[in-house]
């Protein structure tokens, strides 16, 4: 039963992020911000997600997860009803820093950290890599139904949308809520443990979301909108077909992490994505540039679930929410710097820019991730 709210929490949450990853660009231009405004209150909402990801692990050791995960719920909400509400420049900006705008991803913001180490503590050890990937694909798969959805929206109802999106917020905030205390981490509550051990692949963490921030799903959607034209009624149907494709790779993930090991598993799925990722600026059609798009997103994203597995079994139980907290933290506060950059990329019609950095960013990050951590299995592996 627990295991099946949580579930249900996570795809209800990613619905609301598939059709706000395409919408949310668009919603905001047509509030009157500029391409820098969008750009800053998108990375504002990343940095955001990833402080308030410490905040959640602290939460959780004090009022417990399900405490901490019904707050997350709540501030879903705030960021729905604001922008749904506000047609202030100011207060629109304002929208990320609740940390639930979801412009980037199903898996970064305050609810995660909390959310994964309850997982990896109800799935065996032997089981934790097929569990994150079915994790990661039921995110996936209501991730594609919301950017499918968002092919509804049209110039007047983008509002609407994001006032659906606040009531997700509070209905995910519930669900935590009816859970049964064997949800709360066993033992002595530990906030954070030691973060020497997570350094190293934190500070690469950090270099693949800076590359990340300046490719993020939101970011993409405005650059086929801004450089090819394209409109929700194609760019709804086109995220939610990748979602489907990253659903698909997710799945998959679990069981090469189990055939060949989970750093090989992240490293030789994410440099052949990341170099089609150099390709997409120079597609001269937006059929083209979508057909590379697929490509690319068919492999980045199994390394998400292989690296989920990889961090929490590296560290004592007590501390897995605090360690995904901080990995995350220094995640999301990279990848924050890449929107704003990508807002004046796209401001000067540089519109290779965006491209060029994150996928270039990401290879060194799959290079260095090999080097510094092949011989270095998770507790499970063998």
């Amino acid at each position: 039963m627990d295991r099946a709210l949580l579930l249900t929490a996570r795809g209800l949450r990613a619905f609301g992020f598939g059709y706000a990853a395409v919408l949310l660009g668009i919603h905001l231009e047509r509030r009157g911000l500029p391409p820098l405004g969008i750009g800053i209150t998108l990375g504002v909402g990343l940095a955001a997600a990833s402080l308030l990801g410490l905040a959640s692990a602290w939460a959780a050791s004090r009022i417990g997860r399900r405490g901490a995960l019904a707050a997350c719920g709540g501030l879903m909400a705030l960021t729905g009803a604001d922008l749904a509400l506000s047609t202030s420049p100011a207060l629109l900006a304002l929208s990320g820093v609740t940390g639930m705008l979801g412009a980037a991803s199903a898996d970064l913001g305050p609810f995660a950290a909390v959310e994964q180490a309850m997982l990896a503590e109800a799935a065996p050890a032997s089981r934790r890599s097929v569990a994150f990937g079915r994790y990661s694909l039921v995110g996936g798969l209501l991730n594609a139904a919301g950017g499918m959805a968002a092919i509804l929206a049209t110039a007047g109802t983008t509002a609407s949308f994001f006032g659906l999106y606040a009531v997700i917020g509070l209905v995910t905030g519930a669900l935590p809520l009816l859970m049964s205390a064997k949800v709360e981490a066993a033992g002595p509550s530990v906030a954070f443990g030691s973060f020497k051990p997570l350094a190293l692949l934190a500070g690469l963490f950090a270099l693949d979301s800076l590359g990340g921030g300046f490719v993020a799903n939101a970011v993409i959607a405005y650059w086929l909108h801004a450089r090819f034209g394209a409109g929700t009624t194609f760019l709804g149907p086109t995220f939610a077909f990748i979602a489907l494709l990253q659903s698909a790779s997710y799945e998959v993930s679990g069981r090469l992490a189990n055939r060949f090991g989970l750093i090989n598993t992240m490293v030789f799925t994410h440099l052949p994505s990341n170099l089609l990722l150099l390709l997409v600026p120079f597609s001269p059609t937006l059929t083209i540039a979508v057909v590379v798009l697929f490509a690319r997103f068919a492999l980045s994203q199994m390394d998400v679930p292989a690296r989920q597995a990889y961090v929490v079994s590296i560290v004592p139980p007590a501390e897995r929410a605090g360690a995904l907290a901080m990995t995350g933290a220094v995640r999301g506060l990279a990848q924050a710097v890449g929107p704003i950059v990508t807002g004046f990329a796209i401001g000067s019609a540089a519109f290779g820019l965006p491209f060029f950095a994150g996928g270039g960013m990401k290879i060194v990050y799959d290079v260095a991730l090999y080097g510094g951590f092949r011989h270095r299995r998770a507790a499970h592996e063998t």
